[in-house]
């Protein structure tokens, strides 16, 4: 098949790329639409440098093959944590943090900017029919916004920030606003703002806000400069979450996170479920985030246009679309 695969930090489009087989408790998926994230581009740059193989995590397709023939032609996403289901971790928490767990396109598990993903059963989640696939492929990053809810209590009047109005941060707005709270997406660039401001949100630069402005402070940016402001913004005793991953090494200086009580929470994966009866309400905005789809033969070029400075979601078809 048809793959884009990640080693020693080289990305490579081969066209005879093993087909994965699926175990007994396994779906073979045929992956319709991709998308890249910041977490793909990171891992380019060195993030995970002991991963080789098949990048992507972001995805809608359809199974083709199932021992459990129902799911045969069905439109799914797939959660991308497959734990041991063994240990403690599985048992009580669930795969996120097994310590013998695989990651689509991240840990040890070949990724979705494939022709053909295999996935386990127990990941699968059913589309719903009115959710399109080009509003589909943002369930994974939807549900990384709603996992912070699952986290914390947020108090609606508690005044908020998130840091970083790109692919992630505008999800993470758009979520802490239908729940009522009191937010402001912050950029470094008006350009940046163009969106959240089309869309209603809170915008404003991050710079002209003065030290300890906000309560409760999400930082989404993706870089060390987006940790050291999300730390400078919160307030004493409050709250500040963590959603980014890159690589390289961040230095902060932690003396205000003891001094000023701050609580640190780092936040990672979310529950698909809600995230796509979101989608299916049409609640969440996605279509103005997609700003370039690219066939999978095209990938090299569209993982350049993805690590431009303000791009939000390009996305991957490993096929052309089907014309009736």
């Amino acid at each position: 098949m048809l793959a884009l695969q990640y080693s020693n930090g080289q990305l490579t489009l081969h066209k005879n790329y093993p087909k994965p087989i699926p175990e007994p408790d396994e779906a073979l998926v045929r992956v319709t639409l991709a998308g890249i994230c910041s977490t793909d581009l990171e891992i380019v740059k060195g993030y995970v440098p002991d991963f080789a193989g098949v990048l992507g995590h972001e995805f809608v397709g359809v199974v083709e093959a199932a021992e459990e023939e129902s799911w045969i032609g069905k439109r799914v996403v797939s959660s991308i944590n497959i734990g041991c289901q063994t240990c403690q971790a599985c048992q009580k928490q669930g795969p996120e943090h097994c310590l013998n767990r695989q990651v689509l396109g991240i840990h040890h598990r070949d990724g979705v900017f494939a022709e053909y993903v295999a996935v386990p059963l127990r990941n699968l989640h059913l589309v719903p029919d009115n959710v399109p696939d080009e509003r589909a492929v943002f369930t994974e990053p939807l549900a990384a916004a709603l996992r912070i809810q699952e986290q914390v209590a947020i108090r609606p009047s508690a005044e908020t920030a998130v840091i970083g109005p790109g692919r992630l941060g505008l999800l993470v707005a758009q979520v802490l606003r239908n729940a009522g709270v009191d937010v402001t997406i912050l950029g470094r660039r008006n350009s940046s703002l163009t969106l959240p401001n089309a869309w209603r949100l809170s915008t404003g630069l991050v710079t002209d806000f003065p030290e300890s402005s906000f309560d409760f402070v999400v930082e989404t940016t993706g870089n060390n400069d987006g940790f050291v402001e999300a730390l400078r913004l919160v307030r004493p005793l409050g709250t500040l979450i963590l959603k980014s991953t890159f690589a390289g090494n961040s230095q902060l200086d932690l003396t205000k996170v003891i001094v000023s009580e701050i609580n640190v929470r780092g936040s990672r994966c979310g529950p698909f479920a809600p995230a796509l009866r979101l989608l299916a309400q049409n609640t969440i905005q996605t279509d103005k985030m997609i700003m370039a789809e690219y066939l999978l033969p095209d990938a090299l070029a569209a993982f350049q246009k993805a690590a431009q400075p303000g791009v939000l979601k390009v996305l991957l078809r490993p096929t052309p679309p089907q014309t009736l």
